[in-house]
């Protein structure tokens, strides 16, 4: 039976509502982006916190080789009293579900209470999952602590990769991702968000990083020969703010071109610093971390004013956990995280060893093997080996002789 007039007035009212309101709150973030104060200067504070959130799956067993790691850097910060590691416990799906939250308020409350987070992954529901469908605790932390920037590496030096992305956190089709609107039984629409102050803040970082890194090539990715008016908005920002960075040299790239370009080895050494929108940059970091070596040999680093955040970009490996293989997962891409973590709050010399000792370990010597399964060590021997490395008074010659 088709709709009467007055049924579909009253669907069309209610896609104005829920427009409205969505367009209200978009405002209100505005607002508050327009407040802002500058980035948090580490090196004003008597004490770093740093918040230890081990997750769901196999985020408490990785957590907890990284934090051995942070430990055995940090040992006479610790004990001085200028670095507190300082554990987190409840961010875990059964607490989520219980309070129907992403985050529960006691466990955000603690959270704030630190400076900087290393997380291991957390459950986020799909169809099929025996859990509510609740909102992606990672997506709340970024808007909750407003985590605007992720930053991600990838080196692969003998393939002449040395690329740092910088995907766009809060806005796009992720922040609006939980909230579309079923018309009727014929009709979905979901929603993307893009800001003038969102996409300046994450554009600017990116230069801003390539300037002081004398890189002297940056890429934007969008898709705006369709996508008109919010990847239109985002690209026509990054040509005027490329403006102010006359040293550096610029291109833009449609993100289903990009993903054919980081597999082209002709291509491939010429991207250095890549910033692209939300749900681009998340596909990208993916793919990047895959030539790298896989996803789990990739770190995550959430950069806000007040707040970071930084985890492993893998998923919670409930299977593993389920054959009780949890203490043999590789604790490769939170302990890079980890060292995204020390170079952020001012310890660059340590975070310098252990991404150099990481890699010697992953991709050159490669003495202790980790593979998931009893057929190579677990994660705290792995840990334990790439502690040893970083001791060897010849870690850099070492290092300087693999490139």
């Amino acid at each position: 039976m088709e709709n009467t007039k007055y049924e579909i007035y009253q669907t069309i009212q209610k896609a104005r509502e829920h427009i409205a309101k969505l367009v209200m709150e978009q405002l209100d973030r505005i607002e508050l982006m327009k407040k802002e104060a500058n980035f948090m200067d580490f090196s004003n504070l008597k004490k770093v916190i740093v918040g230890i959130v081990p997750g769901d799956g196999i985020g408490p067993e990785i957590t907890k080789n990284a934090k051995s790691i942070l430990e055995f850097l940090l040992k006479d910060e610790i004990k001085s009293g200028a670095i507190e590691l300082r554990d987190i416990e409840g961010l875990t799906i059964e607490n989520r579900v219980k309070v129907m939250k992403a985050i529960p308020d006691d466990v955000l409350a603690e959270i704030k209470k630190c400076h900087v987070i290393l997380k291991g992954p957390t459950m986020t529901p799909r169809k099929g999952d025996p859990w509510p469908n609740i909102e992606s605790a990672n997506v709340a932390m970024r808007r909750y602590l407003d985590l605007f920037a992720n930053v991600r590496p990838v080196r692969v030096p003998h393939l002449g990769i040395d690329w740092m992305f910088f995907r766009e956190n809060t806005e796009g089709a992720y922040v609006l991702g939980s909230k579309g609107l079923i018309v009727n039984e014929d009709l979905s629409l979901d929603f993307t968000a893009v800001t003038k102050q969102g996409s300046e803040r994450i554009i600017r970082a990116g230069f801003d990083y390539a300037k002081k890194n004398h890189i002297n090539r940056v890429s934007i990715v969008t898709k705006a020969n369709v996508i008109k008016t919010t990847d239109g908005m985002f690209l026509n920002i990054a040509a005027r703010i490329a403006n102010e960075y006359p040293e550096i040299e610029w291109d833009d790239w449609y993100v289903d071109i990009m993903t054919a370009k980081l597999i082209d080895p002709a291509r491939q050494k010429h991207f250095r610093v890549i910033i692209a929108p939300n749900l681009y940059g998340d596909i990208l970091t993916d793919q990047a971390g895959q030539i790298q070596g896989g996803v789990g040999t990739a770190g995550s680093a959430n950069i806000g004013k007040n707040y970071a955040m930084f985890e492993a970009i893998h998923g919670t490996a409930d299977k593993m956990i389920a054959e009780g293989r949890g203490k043999y997962a590789d604790p490769s891409s939170i302990i890079k995280a980890a060292a995204l973590l020390l170079n952020h709050i001012g310890y660059s010399e340590k975070a310098k060893k252990l991404e150099m000792a990481l890699e010697i370990c992953a991709q050159y010597e490669r003495k202790v093997k980790i593979t998931g399964r009893d057929t190579g060590v677990t994660g705290s021997v792995y840990a334990k080996y790439i502690m040893d490395t970083i001791t060897d008074p010849k870690l850099e010659e070492k290092y300087q002789s693999y490139q």
